[in-house]
């Protein structure tokens, strides 16, 4: 049983296989191979997670791939692979029997199931490598196939893109179509991949090994801290992470990724790709706090510190940027993937903070645990977006409202699931945000504690504002359910939102205890506690609350569209620079796409014209012209006179004197001989061959 274990991550990639081999057949034979491979991946992690929290010790599965640099591949659940595992596989399962009757009768359907399950094989392989070499594999599968997933509708119909079509900012296209978002997106990640190979290659040459126990052992950081170059090496590792997960400023791709279908949308922001950085960065948690422990001895701990410090800036810089924009966005996909950035830029911050306030389970427990809980109620929201705008055939919410009466079920998933991320309790979302804020008051980490519980009120406002939007209000459009296929996983998923949250207080232990079982989960810091969290926490759950009545009084009741009502006030530039996502985009494209452009063409006209095409084109042909002519004239010219001329001319006279001295008369000729032979007898004396 052991060895089947391996099903984890092999069977979605041989259903992938399968559903090449069956490009022929229908689109229900390709859809239950790949969702019967998923089907066995999560019945494998469920299995596997039955073993190790019976047993509490790591299952570990491994064969050599690579003998040469230590590398293996197999399986290895440990507390926090096996919970990840247990998320990702179920959650991939549910949107693959979502994406059967969504995407049926579209174009590419061999194309989608092969990217899709080939999407779920290589992220079970990520978090279930027990080396780095294995993981970034399936880190760089995951990557492939959501370029193929977000551009699935490669054609660019207006109805597929993202943003306002026509919209400009700053002279810069604010839309964007799926062949671009699919380019944007493999482009962006890969810009982070660079350095995170370079940070895995710098750990290989160190150690000999990617093993991730044994990376644990921290023996490179005492290296790399004598070399001073430790904290570039911590930000080059993470920046991988940071590029997959959407931080600031890697965050502009994942807005865009919305051009893929809603079932694609829900599969890289719930459970999978986007979490891959988050995933990465608990899984270094411990190491880095074994790093810490080992370069205390020799004052070098504040630069773990510091990094971790940086971190959750960085994600509740990243939490608060995105929730602004999602506050005044009118699509409701876009509002779901600015939630869905912040979110993972709280996630990033419970990692840091937690490992700083508590150590290596700290940072476990606060990070995973929002990771999960945003799993479910994300899953949840972005499924039943997709059932919404299927039913009102557009992605502004200004075409929806009163929604709630035509789709019920749908409209009840949705609010669950709102609730959760809106962090009202007792839903899940309240209590794993909770952990978030508590940790980086534990911390001292007083900015980024204010930016999160600033961005909890936003959040909580656009969770409102898009919900009334939505459901509440006048009716646009008469809407309808879909059928069960599509139902059932969000309202599902709806339910166990606010089912997790209401077992949170007696699972949350269990979690917790799983989670120390994990590489260097036993490892905690020395770090003082901050006080204080009790009323900053109470204080911030009444402003949650607050802010999510008056937002749905504001658009239900009194029916208020503020975008419109601020034009012509100095607000409208407000809101113009928070709806164009901060200009970020239309800076990239000026000063990074822009300026490469530039530099391409002065390249081309400097280095190319003047250099290459001048030199080798023009200058170096005219100068070989030059030279022939000179040869041609001085040279060739006097040489042809020489040989063809003057030569013949010496030969024809020296024929001529010949001529004339044949008189025909025997005296003359005797005395020719008489003089050749007195010439060579003299050439023979004086040459010395005479005696």
């Amino acid at each position: 049983m052991r060895e089947a274990l391996l099903l984890a991550w092999l069977s979605p990639y041989v259903g992938t296989l399968a559903v090449l081999l069956a490009n022929r057949y229908s689109w229900r034979v390709k859809s239950a191979i790949s969702i019967l491979s998923i089907l066995v991946s999560a019945l494998t992690s469920t299995y596997a997670a039955a073993e190790f929290l019976s047993s509490k010790e790591p299952i570990h599965l491994q064969y050599t791939w690579v003998g040469s640099l230590g590398v293996t591949v197999g399986v290895f659940f440990d507390g926090l692979s096996t919970l990840m595992a247990l998320v990702v596989s179920w959650l991939c399962f549910l949107i693959a029997v979502y994406s059967y009757e969504y995407m049926r009768g579209e174009v590419g359907e061999t194309r989608y199931w092969l990217f899709f399950t080939f999407f779920v094989g290589s992220m079970m392989l990520l978090v279930l490598s027990d080396n780095l070499v294995s993981l970034f594999v399936g880190w760089e599968g995951t990557g492939l196939a959501s370029y193929a997933l977000i551009g699935h509708w490669f054609t660019d119909e207006e109805e597929r893109m993202v943003g306002d079509y026509g919209r400009r900012a700053l002279g810069v296209p604010m839309w964007s179509e799926p062949s671009h978002s699919g380019l944007r997106a493999i482009v962006f990640t890969r810009l982070g991949d660079v350095g995170m190979v370079v940070g895995i290659a710098t750990l290989h040459t160190l150690l000999g090994t990617t093993l991730i126990p044994a990376v644990a052992q921290a023996s490179w950081a005492s290296e790399l801290f004598a070399r001073g170059v430790l904290p570039a090496f911590l930000w080059l590792l993470f920046l991988g992470a940071l590029a997959k997960s959407a931080q600031f400023p890697f965050h502009e791709w994942l807005v865009t990724a919305m051009t893929g279908p809603t079932s694609v949308s829900a599969l890289i922001h719930a459970a999978t790709m986007v979490k891959a950085g988050v995933y990465f960065a608990l899984r270094f948690a411990p190491i880095l706090v074994a790093a810490y422990l080992a370069l205390e001895p020799v004052g070098g701990s504040a630069v773990v510190q510091g990094f971790l410090g940086g971190l959750a800036l960085l994600g509740a810089f990243t939490a608060f940027m995105m929730a602004t924009m999602a506050v005044v966005s009118r699509e409701l996909k876009l509002v779901l993937a600015f939630s869905t950035a912040s979110q993972l830029g709280y996630m990033f911050l419970g990692v840091a903070a937690g490992t700083l306030a508590a150590g290596a389970v700290g940072g476990l427990y606060a990070g995973f645990s929002h990771l999960m809980s945003h799993a479910v109620f994300k899953a949840s929201l972005f499924l039943a977006a997709g059932a919404v705008i299927h039913a009102v055939h557009s992605r502004f919410i200004d075409d929806m409202g009163g929604l709630s009466k035509d789709m019920p079920l749908t409209a009840a998933a949705f609010l669950l699931a709102a609730l959760s991320l809106a962090g009202v309790p007792p839903f899940a979302g309240f209590w794993t945000k909770d952990e978030v804020i508590h940790a980086s008051i534990e911390a001292g980490l007083a900015l980024p504690a204010t930016l999160a519980v600033v961005t909890a009120a936003l959040t909580a406002a656009y969770t409102a504002r898009v919900f009334s939007r939505v459901f509440l209000g006048k009716a646009h459009h008469e809407g309808h359910e879909p059928g069960v296929f599509m139902v059932a996983p969000y309202l599902l998923l709806g339910l166990a939102s606010l089912g997790l949250g209401l077992a949170w207080p007696y699972a949350s232990r269990g979690i917790e205890e799983a989670l120390s079982h994990s590489v260097g989960g036993e490892l905690s810091l020395h770090t003082a506690e901050a006080k204080g969290a009790g009323w900053v926490l109470e204080a911030t759950v009444t402003l949650v609350l607050v802010v999510f009545a008056a937002t749905l009084y504001l658009y239900a009741a009194r029916g208020v569209t503020p975008y419109q009502d601020v034009k012509g006030t100095v607000l409208e530039k407000v809101h113009a620079f928070l709806y164009d996502r901060w200009y970020l985009n239309a800076v990239y494209y000026r000063v990074v796409v822009g300026g490469f452009r530039r530099a391409s063409s002065s390249a081309s006209k400097y280095v190319d014209g003047l250099l290459v095409d001048g030199f080798y084109h023009k200058a170096l042909p005219r100068l070989f012209q030059g030279l022939v002519f000179i040869s041609s004239r001085y040279v060739e010219s006097n040489w042809d006179k020489a040989l063809h001329v003057h030569l013949v001319d010496a030969f024809r006279g020296l024929w001529a004197s010949f001529r004339r001295m044949q008189t025909g008369k025997a005296p003359t000729y005797l005395v020719y001989l008489w003089v050749g032979l007195a010439a060579l007898i003299l050439a023979l004396a004086i040459a010395g061959w005479l005696p």
